[in-house]
């Protein structure tokens, strides 16, 4: 009788847990913004004349944001999809860590050789180095961009933050990218999408260059050996991709503490010593 009543109990137990809420309680925050987005653009699009973007949202918009209200409702999916993200941040790390050892062994080469230029009366072995060490250097701070965002490596200024809770943390964050970061990354990708392709050979009349051998359209670096920089600057579109993505990941991952899932959460936590500056 005793073993009974436990048993039924914990089907008292599990039955009310979480998972039985409707759909408005199992909405992430992140559903919310969305939704709150769709209401202020519909408002804007109705009632108000605006020519700025809020008013004039084309469909691409409205289904992501449609979407995003519907995902939300989703705890394992997202899960799913910040968890996809993460995986992607690991492989730029990975990329920015080789390309840490090229520069290096490519200015180690440039410097060992200068010693031999008055040999063969030249200042420069070869010109194109100069150039594959510093984008190889602009690189590792584009592919670490995401890298940086998901494992918190930037230095906190706020010498509370480490007293602060799980949840306290998360509000600040949730907050500060969804106001700052999210806003701030879809205008950089709006602006670096027609940067991109300029850089990759199109003309600003929108007209591509005849023929196939479109490098040959590239700006050349300043440097001695002028490699070509057009998919170097084309680079950034992918960074600033990749940086928004994570953003996206951060909000997810801070949206979880705010509901109480601090097991999907998985939040940064640095080791680096806190520091007022």
């Amino acid at each position: 009788m005793q073993a009974d009543s436990v048993q039924t109990e914990g089907v008292q137990a599990v039955s009310a847990a979480p998972s039985g809420t409707s759909i408005v309680g199992r909405m992430h925050p992140l559903g919310w913004v969305a939704l709150g987005l769709v209401v202020i653009a519909l408002v804007f699009h109705t009632v108000f004349s605006t020519k700025y973007l809020v008013g004039n949202l084309s469909i691409g918009h409205w289904v992501a944001l449609l979407l995003t209200v519907a995902i939300s409702t989703q705890t394992n999916l997202l899960d799913r999809i910040r968890r996809s993200i993460d995986s992607i941040s690991s492989v730029t790390k990975v990329l920015a860590w080789i390309l840490v050892w090229i520069v290096f062994i490519v200015q180690f080469f440039n410097v060992a050789t200068r010693y031999g230029n008055g040999l063969v009366e030249t200042d420069i072995y070869f010109g194109e180095t100069v150039s594959v060490a510093w984008q190889a250097f602009a690189l590792i701070a584009i592919l670490g961009l995401n890298y940086g965002v998901r494992d918190g490596v930037n230095p906190r200024i706020d010498f509370w933050w480490a007293d602060f809770s799980n949840k306290t943390k998360a509000t600040l964050d949730f907050t500060i990218h969804v106001l700052l970061l999210l806003p701030f990354t879809f205008m950089a990708i709006r602006l670096l999408n027609g940067y991109a392709t300029t850089a990759l050979g199109r003309t600003r009349s929108g007209e591509w260059p005849s023929g196939w051998r479109v490098w040959e359209t590239w700006e050349g670096a300043p440097d001695a050996g002028s490699l070509a920089v057009g998919p170097i600057k084309a680079l950034l579109l992918v960074a600033f991709t990749l940086f928004a993505l994570q953003v996206i990941s951060e909000v997810i991952k801070t949206g979880f503490v705010l509901v109480g899932r601090e097991d999907l959460g998985a939040m940064s936590h640095s080791d680096a010593p806190m520091r007022i500056e």
